[in-house]
């Protein structure tokens, strides 16, 4: 891909981290007279199976969810991605992900893996528009934080911004009894994450070595935790497995002896081989969140690297908001000291929810 291709590309994942869905996307590269990837292919003397449109610059939303969806942008090289039914057919069918063939590190990447990855992200958690047609860069991070379910964003009926606000999804649509009502004003929310993510940041670059080291005892902590209740699944599915094996053998010679009917066989293999089934695809679960966990150590270096991005943080933005926040869990208010106190965790991206106190810890020294 030659360097202006690459560039319109670099925007185009830039624009979703600033919180713009493809159909926006799309209207803003049509606006600035970007011309679209076939009349590139074509000025560029590459072969393209789409038509010229007549308009260079009507890129459309499709267009925009096939580039921020391509893994290609990563270095990583794909095949399989299609195929067709006979040689024979002209028409071009899709394989599902899972079949497809992917050669990592093959080429220069063009997106981060970090990058690429919030996008997907993203991409899940879409933002819709209230009646008003108004947006919030919260919408998908906000969640509740006793039901896990997101918060609903409202307008105020008067047009404040400063009264736009959250509320429990799950409180809105299932009543108070389900869930309790986790109310927070849009600017009071903006406020207390914009001051996380300030001292947050002001830790790392005044205690980088300091937060490394509570970090790594932190992940190793929560990750010997979490291992020490998995490796027991593994070992018990695993002696499952081979103890199915050995059943499998007895029943066959059983039916082999005349000692069991092939009908009752034939019931119980199945049964074996189901359960098999079964156990082998939940040891694959496992042994994918075992070795996910073994690697968090890396996952601190990268958050550093994301840190240094933004030392002089004033103001926070959909950007930097999508590209350092994974969610954002919201508590019920507490007024038992007779004033509204409301507690905030913020889960970041690669490293998780960071304790205020952890970082009043690391500013005052006391995290050796």
């Amino acid at each position: 891909m030659d360097g202006e291709a690459a560039e319109v590309v670099k925007r185009i994942f830039a624009l979703c981290l600033d919180g713009y869905g493809p159909s926006q996307i799309a209207r803003i590269l049509k606006e600035d007279k970007v011309i679209t990837p076939t009349i590139h292919f074509q000025q560029t003397g590459r072969a393209t199976r789409n038509a010229p449109p007549d308009n260079p610059y009507n890129w459309t939303g499709d267009t925009i969810a096939d580039i921020l969806e391509r893994p290609e942008y990563q270095g990583h090289t794909v095949n399989f991605k299609t195929y067709k039914q006979s040689y024979k057919s002209k028409k071009t069918c899709y394989n599902p992900e899972e079949k497809w063939l992917v050669f990592e590190n093959t080429h220069e990447a063009i997106i981060d893996a970090d990058t690429w990855a919030r996008v997907q992200e993203l991409r899940k958690n879409k933002r819709r528009p209230t009646r008003i047609g108004k947006t919030n860069m919260f919408s998908g991070i906000a969640r509740c934080a006793d039901c896990g379910e997101k918060l609903y964003y409202c307008t105020s009926k008067n047009f404040e911004a400063r009264q736009d606000h959250f509320v429990c999804s799950t409180s809105r649509l299932k009543g108070k009894e389900v869930c309790s009502t986790h109310f927070i004003r849009a600017v009071v929310l903006e406020q207390g994450v914009l001051a996380h993510m300030r001292m947050t940041i002001a830790c790392v670059a005044n205690h980088e070595e300091q937060f490394r080291k509570a970090m790594g005892a932190k992940q190793k902590a929560e990750a010997k935790k979490e291992l020490a209740a998995k490796r027991p699944q593994l070992t018990q599915a695993e002696r499952r497995i081979e103890e199915l094996d050995r059943l499998f053998k007895r029943i066959y010679e059983d039916n082999a002896n005349g000692k069991l009917s092939d009908s009752r066989f034939q019931m119980l293999s199945d049964d074996y081989e189901q359960e098999q089934e079964e156990l082998r695809e939940k040891l694959l679960r496992l042994n994918e969140e075992i070795a996910k966990q073994e690697e968090q150590a890396e996952n601190i270096d990268r958050f550093i690297g994301k840190v240094r991005k933004y030392l002089n943080l004033d103001e926070l933005t959909p950007a930097v908001l999508n590209d350092m926040v994974k969610a954002v869990y919201v508590h019920a208010p507490d007024k038992s000291k007779g004033y509204r106190e409301q507690q905030i965790d913020i889960s970041y991206d690669l490293v998780g929810i960071l304790p205020a106190s952890l970082l009043n810890s690391l500013q005052n020294g006391e995290t050796a």
